[in-house]
C-alpha cells in the first residue's frame, strides 16, 4: 500500500523548484531557488553544478524534508535541464562547468565533421535525429580539442539528473530518454549505447548504466544524508531532462497526447508508438520502457515577449490587455519568431527575425500580438512536421508560464485549429518527478486525479479562417529572407 511523502526536485534553467506531496498527488509544500547562468564567451551556456546544481538541491531537500513536519519520506524523484555535458572524473568531481543543452553553440565546427564523418542519414536512422548544438557528441569533441587536459582528466559523462542521483547514492546511471538526447552516442531501436560511435567521439570515456526514469537507481547513502537531510537509505529515481518530467505530470503518456510548454523557448513533446525519425525534429526513448517520443523547439517564444516588454517599459498583463483588442492577424502584421535562429524544424542558427508589413499605424498592440502569433504559426509548422514524422496530434496539454492571461493559448489554438487542455497545475516537472517517484515504488498512481483539467481552450472557426491565410504567407517568408538573414548574421558575428 501506498504510504510516505515522495520529494520531486528539477534543476532549471534559471531555477530549481521542489515539491512534496503525498500518495494522493496532493503538492504538500513547494520550495524554489534561483540562480545564475553563465555565457563564459559567445555562444556557450553554463552552470557550475556544485554552485548551482548541488547548492540548489541541498537548500530545497532540506526545507521540503522538514516541512514533512515528521512524516516519512517514500521517495525521491529527480530531473533537470539536458542533454547537457558535465565531465567528472572516475569519483564524479566535476572537472569544468557543464556546457548546457541545445542554446550552447559552441561546437558547430565538431557538428559538421562528424556529420560528414558518419553519414547525415546513418545519424538520423540510428540515433533519431540529426546533429546539432542541441547534441552531446560533437561536445565532446570540442572539449577534446579546445581543452585537451580536461578531457584527458575525465573519466565519467554526467547531466544535471545523474550527477544528482550519483551525489545521492553513488550509483553511475543515466535514463534512457536522456541518453536518446546524447547523440550520435546511442541506437534509438536497439534502446543502447552506441559503442563505436560513443568511442569516436568521446574515447577512453567510461558509459553509465542505462536506466528508465521508472527506475529506482539506488538509496540515499550515509555521506549525503549529512549534507541534504534526507534519511539515509531512501529510495531515488534515475531521473531524466526536465521536459520530459513536466510532460509526465500532465499526463502525456499515450501514443498522440503532445505537450505545449509556453515558456522562455516553446517547446513541445509528443509521444508515439513507433518512431520514423524525421531530420527536422528530435526523435527520442520516452520515459516508460518501450515508449518513444517527438521533440520539437523553437530557439525563442517568451524570450521576444519579453525583449518587447522590457523596450516599451510596460507589464506583461497591460500587454496582453491591449493585445487582446487587436483582431486576428493583427492588422496586417507577419513576424518570424527566429530572434535567436531557429531549432525544429529548420536547425538554421542564423535564421532572424522579421517583422513584415509595418506602417506608421501600426502600435505595441499590434506589434505585441503578432509576436504571439508569429510563434503560434512556429507551432503550427512543428505540429505539421510532426505529422509528417507519423505521428498525430490527437490531444494537446498546455503548461507553463505562458498559459496564463489565456490569450496566448486562445491565439495557439486559432492557428492550430485544435484544442488545448490546461491542467491544474501547468509548471510542473518537479510534480512529474515525484510522480514518476511512485511509479518506481509500485504505487501505481492516477496522474488524472494529481493533476486533472482545469479548463479546455476551443479554437474560434471565424479566426482559424483569417489565421489560415496568415499561416500560408509565414510558410513563405522564411525562404524568401533567408539569405538576408544569413548575411545579417554574418555582420553581427563580425561585429561582436
Amino acid at each position: 500500500m501506498a504510504d510516505g511523502l515522495l520529494l520531486g526536485i528539477d534543476i532549471g534553467t534559471s531555477s530549481s523548484k521542489g515539491v512534496l506531496v503525498d500518495p494522493q498527488g496532493t503538492i504538500v509544500a513547494r520550495a524554489s531557488r534561483p540562480h545564475e547562468t553563465s555565457y563564459p564567451h559567445p555562444g556557450w551556456v553554463e552552470h557550475d553544478a556544485e554552485a548551482v546544481w548541488w547548492r540548489d538541491f541541498t537548500a530545497i531537500a532540506g526545507e521540503l524534508a522538514a516541512a514533512a513536519g515528521g512524516r516519512p519520506l517514500a521517495g525521491l524523484g529527480v530531473s533537470g535541464i539536458g542533454p547537457v555535458l558535465l565531465p567528472a572524473d572516475a569519483d564524479g568531481r566535476p572537472l569544468r562547468p557543464a556546457v548546457l543543452y541545445g542554446v550552447d553553440t559552441r561546437a558547430s565546427r565538431e557538428i559538421d565533421e562528424l556529420t560528414a564523418e558518419l553519414g547525415a542519414e546513418s545519424i538520423v536512422e540510428r540515433g533519431g535525429t540529426v546533429l546539432s548544438s542541441q547534441a552531446v557528441g560533437p561536445k565532446w569533441r570540442w572539449l577534446a580539442r579546445h581543452e585537451p587536459e580536461v578531457f584527458g582528466a575525465s573519466r565519467l559523462f554526467l547531466m544535471a539528473s545523474s550527477y544528482l542521483v550519483h551525489r545521492l547514492t553513488g550509483e553511475y546511471v543515466l535514463d534512457h530518454h536522456s541518453a536518446s538526447q546524447s547523440d550520435p552516442m546511442y541506437d534509438l531501436r536497439a534502446a543502447d549505447w552506441a559503442p563505436d560511435w560513443a568511442e569516436a567521439v568521446a574515447p577512453g570515456i567510461r558509459l553509465p548504466r542505462l536506466c528508465w526514469p521508472t527506475e529506482i537507481a539506488g538509496t540515499v547513502t550515509a555521506a549525503a544524508a549529512a549534507e541534504t537531510g534526507l534519511p539515509e537509505g531512501l529510495p531515488v529515481t534515475a531521473g531524466t531532462v526536465d521536459a520530459w518530467a513536466e510532460a509526465a505530470s500532465v499526463g502525456v503518456t499515450e501514443p498522440g497526447d503532445t505537450m505545449v510548454m509556453y515558456g522562455t523557448t516553446m517547446f513541445l513533446i509528443q509521444l508515439l508508438a513507433d518512431p520514423s525519425p524525421h531530420p527536422g525534429l528530435w526523435t527520442t526513448r520516452g520515459v516508460s520502457e518501450g515508449s518513444y517520443s517527438l521533440a520539437a523547439g523553437m530557439a525563442t517564444s517568451g524570450a521576444i515577449t519579453d525583449w518587447l516588454r522590457k523596450l516599451a517599459g510596460r507589464d506583461f498583463a497591460e500587454l496582453v490587455s491591449a493585445a487582446a483588442e487587436v483582431p486576428a492577424g493583427s492588422r496586417g502584421l507577419l513576424m518570424l519568431p527566429y530572434f535567436a535562429g531557429e531549432r525544429t524544424p529548420l536547425f538554421d542558427p542564423d535564421a532572424r527575425g522579421v517583422i513584415a508589413g509595418l506602417t506608421t499605424g501600426h502600435g505595441l498592440a499590434e506589434l505585441y500580438r503578432a509576436v504571439l502569433e508569429g510563434i503560434a504559426y512556429g507551432v503550427r509548422h512543428n505540429l505539421e512536421v510532426m505529422t509528417e514524422a507519423g505521428g498525430a496530434a490527437r490531444r494537446l496539454v498546455a503548461v507553463g508560464g505562458g498559459v496564463q492571461g489565456g490569450l496566448w493559448t486562445r491565439i495557439v489554438s486559432d492557428v492550430t485549429g485544435l484544442d488545448q487542455e490546461v491542467p491544474a497545475e501547468t509548471v510542473g516537472a518537479a510534480l512529474g518527478d515525484a510522480y514518476l517517484a511512485a511509479v518506481a515504488l509500485g504505487w501505481s498512481p492516477d496522474i488524472a486525479a494529481w493533476n486533472p483539467v482545469r479548463s479546455v481552450v476551443r479554437p474560434d472557426a471565424g479566426r482559424a479562417r483569417v489565421y489560415d491565410r496568415f499561416y500560408q504567407r509565414y510558410r513563405a517568408l522564411y525562404p524568401a529572407t533567408s539569405e538576408i538573414a544569413h548575411f545579417l548574421a554574418a555582420e553581427q558575428r563580425a561585429a561582436e
